[in-house]
């Protein structure tokens, strides 16, 4: 069953963090991560940091529920969008580290998801209403890459420095910040927004082929940058059960 309220989006996340740590999966990254971001807009909702906290709960459970449906699906073997294909193919991977397995969600939850959900809020006229809180919403999803990078400071210490030895290696992390991405989602979601009905699914196959390709930068990097994240990933210290609870001990802030 789809999440009815944020309460329950909250409740699934935990029931995937377990399984995850239960089967040593690296699933668990994203939806430990996910969770911390979720209970903080359920925070702003109760402190009126938002315009409309009944529209911005609405918000937050139909885009949750796009990668609810998408996890549970993909369990079952059930076709799903291109980009969540890639990010949850990459679980099955040794190689990709903490840090890919979470740009890779991310990718296909703000590229595809996140465009989609505010178009289902919305409608030509109103759609622009929704501006500012979209961007409060992804002003706590954009906190995500400096958040992740102070728990991968504990999982591995010296990542930071690593990854900035080679500026291929920067770049690597640069592509995927969050603005660009909200940009996009933004104008993906306005696009929808204004789209008939009968062309909506051809527009978001088109997206979620952009997206897919987006995603290669992090699953396929170049060689210099692939090297750099082998040497992390044979640095990451314990196990994913470990790795997942390191995730899922703080509260992101905004």
């Amino acid at each position: 069953m789809p999440a009815q309220t944020i309460n329950d989006v909250i409740v699934i996340l935990e029931d995937i963090i377990i399984q995850s740590k239960t089967d040593n999966n690296p699933l668990g990254y994203f939806a430990a991560l996910y969770r911390k971001v979720t209970i903080k807009v359920k925070e702003g909702i109760e402190n009126d940091f938002f315009d409309d906290g009944p529209r911005m709960e609405k918000l937050d459970v139909i885009f949750a529920n796009r990668y609810l449906e998408a996890y549970f699906a993909y369990q079952e073997d059930k076709e799903i969008t291109m980009s969540w294909t890639k990010a949850f193919t990459l679980s099955k991977m040794y190689w990709p580290i903490v840090l890919q397995h979470l740009l890779v969600g991310i990718n296909a939850h703000i590229n595809l998801d996140l465009g989609i959900a505010a178009a289902q809020i919305s409608n030509r006229s109103t759609i622009e209403d929704l501006k500012g809180d979209f961007d409060k919403i992804n002003d706590i999803l954009s906190s995500l890459v400096n958040e992740v990078e102070n728990d991968l400071a504990e999982i591995w210490p010296t990542l930071k420095k690593i990854l900035k030895l080679t500026r291929k290696a920067d770049d690597f992390l640069v592509d995927f910040s969050m603005k660009l991405a909200r940009d996009g989602a933004w104008d993906f979601a306005v696009k929808m927004a204004n789209t008939i009905d009968e062309n909506i699914p051809e527009l978001i196959k088109e997206r979620d082929y952009k997206a897919a390709k987006k995603g290669n930068i992090i699953d396929a990097p170049g060689l210099a940058v692939k090297i750099i994240l082998m040497i992390v990933r044979l640095g990451e210290r314990g196990t994913v059960k470990d790795k997942i609870n390191t995730l899922n001990l703080k509260i992101v802030t905004f």
